[in-house]
């Protein structure tokens, strides 16, 4: 693959935030370099997220969790099965960009890639079998406990990496 094809696969991949169901910039509007570790070179500019938009990120997913947790567990899932095939579908420019960026073999980013992947495919099955449990109460014999799994909220994590 030449660098010209390498660069049309970057050129694909967004380079903005995905915040509230929409590409955008960075509130400050930075951005940053992606290096290719190999060679040093510019592969592309991307947003440069900051507390700001990591707080936008937590209100719209808040927004969202209401909706997200009324619909049905087979959507849900079916919805988790579509990325596990999206990913599947571009799993070769997702191990080319992870290479590019990262310096690893292409043979062990196109694991990764599938490993990553099967995380939906396992998660979009096990999506119509969150059961509770019905089970009697540790004080009292003659008395029942019903125990429900439900969706209680987004969280907002911050994975350092330079």
């Amino acid at each position: 693959m030449t660098r010209a094809e390498f660069q049309e696969v970057v050129d694909r991949v967004p380079n903005e935030l995905y915040i509230g169901g929409r590409w955008r910039a960075a509130s400050s509007s930075g951005t940053f370099a992606v290096h290719d570790p190999g060679t040093e070179e510019p592969l592309a500019e991307v947003a440069d997220g900051q507390a700001d938009d990591a707080a936008a990120a937590l209100d719209a997913a808040a927004g969202a969790q209401e909706q997200w947790a009324a619909t049905p567990a087979r959507e849900r899932g079916e919805i988790l099965r579509r990325a596990w095939q999206l990913m599947t579908d571009r799993a070769d420019d997702l191990a080319l960009v992870m290479t590019l960026e990262m310096g690893k073999s292409l043979t062990e980013s196109q694991a990764e890639v599938a490993y990553a992947a099967e995380f939906f495919r396992w998660f979009s099955e096990e999506a119509v079998r969150i059961h509770g449990r019905f089970s009697r109460s540790p004080a009292k014999s003659h008395e029942r406990m019903v125990t429900m799994k439900r969706p209680v909220g987004p969280c907002l994590l911050i994975t350092p990496w330079s």
